[in-house]
């Protein structure tokens, strides 16, 4: 359910108050025949606003499994982090864990564009000669994955907080191209073959989040 399925046209923005968000935070929760769920995840938007306090007094009855909070490598984002944290702590909250996201660029290495720079300063496509030149050389070369640090975590990352804070670290999710394009589409990672990376990363974490809420994964569930 999301308020993009309530408008009249998908650009139309939407100008609310506080007060109309949770008013309408109410509505999605209370009066939306949601039929028998496993699960009812709630994706919200980084903060502590009146929001979140919302949804938690409206789901106070029903016992919250608890909180999964996201995060990316950098300081700049672990310093908001560390305030989702401790409101989950003073609300009462159980913190199921957190997840770094966007952890490195990480892809197969024959799926990036080699560019080579030309006298003018202009960019010129070079990737297929670079692979032709890797199947006749270095053939093993193309089955290697290829990974790259996107933002700087030289701080440690969620890991480190997670550790100082005396919360779970559930691990690390890469920014996966692959993730991306089916994401786009409404499809599953874990049904799409070329989303290895990611799938893998997301299926420990989602089987460490089944067992610290003891709950079994079949295991011939696709996750």
């Amino acid at each position: 359910m999301s308020i993009g399925f309530t408008l009249s046209y998908p650009d139309e923005p939407l100008i609310w108050t506080g007060t109309h968000k949770s008013l309408q935070i109410k509505h999605f929760l209370k009066d939306v025949y949601w039929e028998k769920l496993d699960f009812l995840v709630i994706d919200t938007p980084p903060g502590t606003s009146d929001e979140h306090i919302t949804i938690v007094k409206c789901l106070e009855a029903t016992g919250i499994d608890g909180a999964i909070i996201v995060t990316t490598p950098q300081q700049v984002s672990l310093v908001d982090v560390r305030k989702g944290v401790n409101f989950c702590k003073e609300i009462g909250v159980k913190i199921l864990g957190v997840l770094e996201n966007m952890s490195g660029l990480c892809q197969p290495f024959t799926d990036f564009k080699f560019m080579e720079m030309t006298d003018t300063g202009d960019e010129r496509d070079v990737s297929e000669s670079v692979r032709e030149y890797l199947r006749e050389k270095a053939p093993e070369m193309l089955n290697l994955i290829a990974f790259s640090e996107v933002f700087d975590s030289s701080g440690g990352g969620a890991a480190k907080m997670c550790n100082e804070m005396g919360v779970p670290f559930l691990g690390k999710v890469p920014l996966d191209p692959q993730l991306c394009k089916v994401a786009e589409k409404g499809q599953s990672c874990f049904v799409d073959k070329d989303c290895c990376v990611s799938a893998s990363a997301l299926k420990k974490i989602i089987e460490k989040l089944m067992e610290s809420i003891e709950l079994p994964i079949s295991p011939n569930s696709d996750v």
